[in-house]
Order: structure tokens, then C-alpha cells, then sequence
């Protein structure tokens, strides 16, 4: 995907906070995917739609994942369509995640129906969206499953989701070492994602969208491939979104490739405040400077 520029106004036209100003939000962003050197089809899923990108990890062979993982996209994008709102973002996500786990759900039940008894798609899922309808905008994070949100700063990179794995499981309750995770044996065994008979709810993680702050969304190609200090430094070394995305799963094939390897990168550029022009201020109709109700 080539990079993209899109600048985001913070407030609803002729609105204002309460100190005057309207706030916008200048965003760069950028896009990549590979198959990987093992898989023949890439099962993973990708959206860049201001305010709104995801990255999705099918599973279910075949074309099953891939199915899996468009259907988190076409839902998505549908919200992007709509708009997201500061009071209601949270329950968006959800519902989406919910519209998605019913989709698939029905996607299991044709081909089950069609004599396919133990037939099973699923996906995983991680989305961050920006929330612009506040006079400090933030991030929303929410995922299912272990593709993850990574928050790239000054030089230090955080994960901000957690993964919803078995080996993540051992690695909380101290059974194994962190450091251990990557190559363990289970660390394909994902304990919560969408698809299968349990409709999990997704966590959700929100941070300020700081000037100068980089978000990461990748599949667990990339994260299952590569150290964190080796994707911060691919992140720091590539100032352009684009470029840093292509860079980060060229790096994880060249790991190996173990997995369909997908990575979306965004960067906040700027936070500007404005106060507007006096005719741009919603000024109050006599009703409401009455106090008169409909």
C-alpha cells in the first residue's frame, strides 16, 4: 500500500470544546502482506480507513481463514463508513467483533449442513481506532487472539494488547520464562479469537494519540518472527509508514516465513488546535438560551 496522508478534525463541523478550539488530527499510514515461505494461501486480512485499521489473522486451511479474516474487514469498514463516536466506541467494537463471530457462525453451520460435520473457520483480530469527537483524541485498541497493537515512541516500543494464547497463559502464571514463549511447541494454540462455540468479548486498551506516536497492528507473522528490539529498530530506521510496514514483514520472511506475516503502521503527525473564526461557533438558538425544551 502506498503511503496515504489523511487529516482527521477532532470536533463535528461548527463544534468546540470547552476552550474554544477545535482540534485535528494528521495521520500517515501505510500498509503491507506477504504469504510468508511456508503457506500457499494468505489467510490474513488488512484495512487502512481512517479512523479505522485492523489487522486479521485467519484460520480454518484451505480458503476457510481467509473468509474468516474478510469478514472482520467488511464489518470494520462498514463502521469506518459510519463514524465512531467517543461515547459509543467501545460498544462499537464489540458489536463489530459479535457481527463477525455470527457471520462466521453461519459460514460453519452451511458447510456443516452441506456434510462437512467438523467443519471450522475462525480469525483473530486487532483494531485500533482513532475516537476524534474529544478535545483530547485517543486510541481504541481491541483484540481477540494474538495478533497484536504495538505502541512505537521516543525510540521504545510497547505492546499494548495482550495475547490471548496458551503460551501466554504459562507465561502469567510463571511457568515458563517470556523469553521462552516464541519458540514454544503450543505457541500456536490461541484460547480466544472469533469463530468457534464461545462469543468472547475483546479487550480493549485506549491511549492518548500523542504527536509523534506510531501505532503497529501486525499478525503474529511478524510478532511470532521477530524479537521487539528488532521491530523497534525497523520502525525507528523508517520514518515513512509505508516503508516501515514493508520493511517490518520483509524482516519476518527473512526470518523464516513461517506464516502469512502482515503489518499496518500509523502515524499521529500532528495535534493541532485552532481556535475558529467567530461565524464557525454553533451559536445557541433563542429556545435553548430560554432554556425551553421540544
Amino acid at each position: 500500500m502506498p503511503r496515504r496522508t489523511r487529516r482527521l478534525a477532532a470536533h463535528p463541523p461548527n463544534a468546540t470544546d470547552r476552550g474554544g478550539t477545535v482540534t485535528r488530527v494528521d495521520l500517515r499510514y501505510g500498509a503491507a502482506t506477504h504469504v510468508g515461505l511456508v503457506r500457499t494461501d494468505n489467510e490474513d486480512a488488512h484495512l487502512a480507513a481512517p479512523p479505522v485499521f485492523v489487522v486479521a489473522d485467519g484460520m480454518g486451511g484451505h480458503d476457510h481463514g481467509a473468509v474468516a479474516s474478510g469478514f472482520v474487514i467488511e464489518e470494520f469498514t462498514q463502521l469506518a463508513a459510519v463514524g465512531i463516536q467517543d461515547a459509543t466506541v467501545g460498544r462499537a467494537a464489540a458489536d463489530v467483533m459479535e457481527a463477525v463471530h455470527g457471520r462466521i457462525d453461519d459460514y460453519d453451520a452451511a458447510h456443516r449442513a452441506a456434510g462437512d460435520l467438523f467443519f471450522s473457520a475462525g480469525t483473530t483480530a486487532v483494531a485500533a481506532l482513532l475516537v476524534a469527537d474529544v478535545a483530547e483524541p485517543y486510541w481504541l485498541v481491541a483484540n481477540l487472539g494474538d495478533s497484536r497493537g504495538y505502541r512505537f515512541a521516543a525510540g521504545e516500543l510497547v505492546q499494548v494488547t495482550v495475547d490471548h494464547s496458551l503460551v501466554q497463559e504459562l507465561v502469567d502464571a510463571g511457568t515458563i520464562a517470556a523469553a521462552d514463549a516464541p519458540g514454544h511447541p503450543d505457541s500456536h494454540i490461541i484460547t480466544r479469537a472469533l469463530g468457534g462455540p464461545v462469543h468472547h468479548d475483546p479487550d480493549l486498551f485506549r491511549l492518548p494519540a500523542e504527536e509523534s506516536g506510531r501505532m503497529l497492528l501486525c499478525s503474529d507473522g511478524v510478532s511470532g518472527m521477530l524479537a521487539d528490539d528488532d521491530i523497534a529498530r525497523i520502525l525507528g530506521d523508517h520514518p515513512d509508514p509505508a516503508t516501515a510496514a514493508e520493511q517490518v514483514v520483509a524482516a519476518a520472511v527473512a526470518a523464516g516465513g513461517r506464516d502469512n506475516a502482515t503489518a499496518v503502521v500509523v502515524d499521529v503527525m500532528g495535534l493541532t488546535r485552532e481556535r475558529p473564526h467567530v461565524t464557525d461557533v454553533q451559536q445557541p438558538s433563542t429556545e435553548q438560551k430560554a432554556g425551553a425544551h421540544p
